[in-house]
């Protein structure tokens, strides 16, 4: 009874009700009570765990909660807290620099000893930009190298994945290893993969002709596909290899995302190209090893800061690139948690009461509630960050993973929020401003929710009932459906039909 008492008297000190329903009321907005659960009355959610709480964005006055304390997984809802994390601890100007060093003796166009390729994780490398590095050995006069080539990627450890990541997700794009050297093939900075271009053969029925971006001698192919016929390509990694299978029917070009074993052979492998093609010979072959202490610094390239990186991130909900904030804070996934949880009581969280163990909310283990996320968010808006960050969050019915969902609606261009999505799980997480003019924050996760089921139909009532508060708009405003997402998001944003899926963050595609 201490317990109950004692919540009944801070609902009093914050002008707020309790109703049977679990949820703490503004006394003077009982309409917006009324609608906010009647939205999450939906028959569809039956059995299912769902959590909201919605603040003043100012003052962080619970408006309206239900199990807001409760924690639970929040899938890529947890990049809120990783990014602002990752910016008070790393600083918005933080840079990811790539190095070619060496402890040799340079004489004429020859390096007597080691050159070495050194990353420190810059999730944004591209082929192009390997090239440049090798270009400038060319361009300073060297031509030879007499020891190897040595590949350092010590700066983060060994572990590829996160604790808690589904296995089977292992060949898609979203789920990419984590290395300190590795290669973004497209503009989206999809690290740790290659495109996988598939175009139809002279004649019908003749196999299709597969290549892959960028050129290397590490990713194998074994192609069955054919070109007769509409069945749609599918493009997956056996598990644990570099062979990628591509199978099934196509009449049109098209091209898919795999990811690779080992992101540092990748890069050797365009590297050691990329130096053959300008005149480079390194007599030595391949090694890998950490630099040496005091090594001579002979080229580098230097990434965007990290208040660029973040729009990339958040936007596209980039799960590589937010693993990479972790191991860039620690080195390892446990000890980058460490370092940032350094950062979470400045941003309203209690470290002793959730559970973290990646960047990008992937992992199964994570666990963290409404409250928490809500708290992040008013909190942030006191960071001199704040404004790049923001703007970094996907906008309802404009941009990133929310460009489809809210359109024709009071949120649209309105609510900036961030999405999650696991199968079973889904999260939204953002700031919405009122009709009345009331900037308020908001987080809904729901946690245990059938497959057949769409919970981002409910996020999407709940954030537009936010939006119209204190305006004209009908009470429980229609929503468009989304349908559930079952297969691999980014297979599906290259339009490559992948196999049926149920782990996975959806947020990648813009329907969900």
């Amino acid at each position: 009874m201490k317990f109950r008492l004692l919540g009944a008297v801070v609902a009093a000190a914050a002008g707020l009700t309790l109703t049977s329903s679990g949820g703490a009321v503004a006394v003077d907005n009982e309409a917006l009570t009324r609608d906010l659960d009647a939205i999450l009355a939906d028959p569809g959610l039956k059995g299912a765990d769902v959590g909201i709480t919605v603040r003043d964005a100012n003052t962080g006055e619970v408006v309206y909660t239900r199990s807001g304390g409760k924690r639970s997984q929040v899938a890529s809802n947890l990049k809120v807290l990783t990014t602002a994390a990752a910016l008070d601890l790393l600083g918005p100007d933080h840079r990811w620099k790539t190095e070619l060093q060496s402890s040799g003796a340079r004489s004429g166009g020859t390096l007597t000893g080691d050159l070495v390729l050194r990353g420190t994780g810059d999730p944004t490398m591209s082929a192009s930009r390997y090239q440049a590095l090798a270009a400038s050995v060319k361009n300073s006069g060297l031509t030879q190298v007499t020891g190897a080539l040595v590949l350092d990627d010590t700066a983060f450890d060994a572990q590829p994945y996160g604790s808690g990541w589904a296995w089977d997700d292992e060949p898609y794009s979203y789920s990419a290893e984590t290395s300190a050297l590795t290669l973004s093939p497209d503009a989206r900075y999809s690290a740790g993969t290659v495109v996988v271009r598939v175009k139809p053969g002279a004649t019908t029925g003749a196999p299709v002709q597969v290549s892959v971006e960028p050129a290397n001698d590490v990713v194998q192919i074994q192609n069955t596909a054919t070109s007769n016929g509409d069945a749609g390509i599918t493009v997956e990694r056996e598990h644990g290899t570099n062979v990628i299978k591509v199978s099934g029917s196509t009449w049109v070009e098209t091209t898919a995302l795999s990811t690779v074993k080992d992101p540092t052979a990748l890069v050797s492998s365009v590297f050691r190209k990329a130096l053959e093609q300008n005149g480079v010979q390194v007599l030595g072959g391949v090694k890998r090893a950490k630099a040496p202490q005091g090594a001579a610094v002979l080229a580098s390239d230097t990434s965007q800061p990290l208040s660029q990186l973040i729009t990339p991130l958040l936007k596209n909900s980039n799960n590589m690139l937010a693993e990479v904030l972790v191991k860039t804070a620690g080195g390892s996934f446990a000890n980058g948690v460490n370092q940032l949880s350094r950062k979470w009581a400045g941003l309203g969280v209690d470290p002793n009461w959730i559970e973290v163990f990646d960047g990008s909310g992937m992992s199964r283990l994570n666990q963290m509630s409404p409250d928490d996320l809500t708290s992040v968010l008013v909190k942030a808006k006191t960071k001199p960050w704040f404004g790049t960050w923001s703007a970094s969050l996907p906008v309802a019915g404009r941009d990133g993973t929310l460009a489809s969902r809210m359109k024709g609606t009071a949120a649209e261009g309105n609510v900036l929020a961030k999405t999650g999505s696991l199968s079973g799980v889904s999260a939204l997480s953002g700031y919405v401003t009122t009709q009345a003019g009331r900037q308020l924050v908001f987080s809904v996760v729901q946690n245990n929710v059938v497959l057949w089921f769409s919970p981002k139909t409910v996020e999407d009532k709940v954030a537009v009932r936010l939006a119209a508060d204190g305006g004209a708009q009908p009470a429980t405003p229609e929503v468009q459906s989304v349908p559930q997402q079952r297969k691999a998001p980014e297979q599906e944003r290259v339009t490559v039909p992948a196999k049926e899926r149920f782990d996975v963050e959806c947020s990648w595609i813009g329907t969900c």
